[in-house]
């Protein structure tokens, strides 16, 4: 999505936008001086509305107005942002999505929003962004008919002239968080038969170039050297071959900087193997490649806000798929890290995938590995489409994750590490089994994913329940990737920068 975004200095008096978007709740007419401005001119509409009870400012409730020439706007468009008990990042990043769509309904091309001072003008600037380019992301697919619908054009943020560096820097991090979600939906919205590993890797590459990652893209007589014997196996039943993408923020600084490694599940499409799920099951496993979808996502922001770190992505990208050489049910795998693994599901086999891509991760000697997966469908039961679990085995990782899952309202529940998880997994044929029984499923695969983590700093994210579909929220898709992961953990490299710095 190709939309202008920048900051005005003046007054709302003086915006001639399609669409002037306010946020009224905190602030009312009478106790603003910014919205009595706004009053007055309007010849006291917006008093009226709120004192006749046909505008109650609750959160997202909306109300237009048609100035008829007293301001220069076409329109100006309420939302309601409610109290201050009710006032949150999310509560505005929401108002904001819903003001965007209220104006895109209504054909505005060009949208200016007033931010409200109930938080600094930064920290505004940053969720009106984010939550007005969340709101208007769209795919059309593979549609051989053009966009008829409404476009906006352009964004603009009104702020006095004191305030305007401060509203660039907020707009520059609300941006890029929104950009890195919108192409992790892009790829998980992407058929199956166009995101294969290579083309996953294709885009991966074209990214890192536009924003000077270093890329690297492995190939399977690499990963054969490597003995990613786990990985390969699952890739072995498809034609389209496996890629292991590699992308380094800061790579020259390696040796300076800590780094931070975040591991993405990438299986394009996942037909269980010969464990074959049913045919509703199979329906939106395009999606499986969520947590690679998040990784790239996040590596595009990291580059674009030049975190003070060495951020390394590193995706396992596969199909897993049937024919007379894919693997089976008691095959007997050995991971790189020569720990052997007896297959008791071939629908298993994201944290096979994971398991060499971990090991992998050790090479870089990260203070922390961050793997993020659409792993289980057990966790989809526990927590549906609300929250995330996350395993984690070091104190600061946690805060660092907590904190970045509350700014970005991509939100996180500790799941536990416990070792009678992890019996559930032995096996007399070989160092473990990579499934231990229906219950528990979503712990037992953290364990799995432990035996291949040399990092004592170490997190797991199961976003099986949020990849996709998940409705109720104004900047996330009612169908499709919800783009879950790329603002988390390019917020979570903001966090851990400032974590190692303040431990150094």
């Amino acid at each position: 999505m190709t939309i202008d975004v920048l900051v005005r200095a003046g007054t709302v008096l003086d915006s001639t936008a399609d669409a002037l978007v306010v946020f009224m709740g905190i602030e009312m007419a009478g106790d603003s001086p910014r919205i009595d401005s706004l009053d007055k001119a309007l010849d006291g509409a917006l008093s009226e509305l709120v004192s006749g009870g046909d505008f109650k400012s609750k959160p997202e409730s909306t109300c237009v107005l048609y100035p008829r020439g007293k301001v220069a706007a076409k329109r100006v468009i309420l939302v309601g942002i409610g109290t201050v008990a009710d006032f949150s990042g999310e509560v505005l990043r929401r108002a904001a999505a819903v003001g965007v769509q209220q104006a895109r309904g209504l054909g505005a091309k060009t949208v200016e929003f007033m931010l409200p001072s109930v938080v600094t003008v930064e920290a505004a600037s940053q969720v009106v962004v984010e939550g007005a380019m969340l709101g208007l992301y769209t795919y059309r697919g593979q549609k051989s008919t053009p966009d008829e619908s409404n476009k906006v054009e352009s964004l603009s943020l009104v702020v006095a002239k004191a305030d305007k560096t401060a509203a660039e820097a907020g707009l520059k991090v609300g941006s890029s968080l929104a950009r890195a979600a919108h192409l992790a939906r892009e790829l998980v919205n992407m058929p199956p038969n166009i995101c294969t590993p290579a083309y996953l890797a294709q885009a991966a590459v074209r990214m890192a170039g536009e924003v000077g990652l270093r890329a690297d893209v492995l190939e399977r007589g690499q990963m054969v050297a490597l003995r990613m014997g786990a990985l390969l196996a699952v890739a072995q039943g498809s034609k389209n071959s496996p890629r292991f993408i590699i992308l380094e923020h800061n790579a020259a600084r390696a040796e300076e900087l800590p780094t931070l490694v975040l591991v993405g599940k990438g299986v394009t499409f996942d037909t269980g193997g010969y464990s074959i799920k049913t045919a509703d099951g199979m329906v939106g496993m395009k999606a499986d490649m969520g947590g690679a979808a998040a990784v790239i996502g996040a590596m595009q922001a990291i580059a674009e806000l030049d975190v003070p770190l060495h951020v390394v992505g590193l995706i396992p990208s596969v199909e897993n798929m049937i024919n007379d050489e894919a693997y089976r049910p008691q095959d007997v795998l050995t991971a790189s890290n020569g720990k052997t693994i007896e297959v008791i599901s071939t629908d298993a086999e994201g944290r096979l995938i994971l398991a060499d891509a971990l090991v992998y991760s050790g090479r870089y000697k990260p203070t922390a590995v961050v793997d993020i997966a659409t792993l289980t469908g057990s966790m989809a039961g526990a927590l549906g489409n609300v929250y995330a679990g996350f395993y984690v085995t070091d104190p600061a990782l946690r805060s660092a994750l907590t904190q970045a899952g509350g700014t970005t309202h991509e939100r996180l529940w500790e799941m536990p590490l416990a070792a009678e998880y992890r019996k559930l997994i032995d096996t007399d044929t070989a160092d473990m089994k990579n499934t231990g029984g229906r219950l528990g499923g979503a712990n037992i695969a953290a364990m799995f994913l432990k035996e291949f983590v040399e990092c004592p700093a170490w997190a797991h994210i199961d976003m099986a329940g949020v990849m996709s579909d998940a409705a109720g929220n104004p900047t996330i898709p009612t169908k499709g990737g919800t783009g879950f992961g790329a603002r988390l953990l390019a917020e979570l490299a903001r966090v851990w920068s400032s974590t190692v710095k303040q431990g150094a």
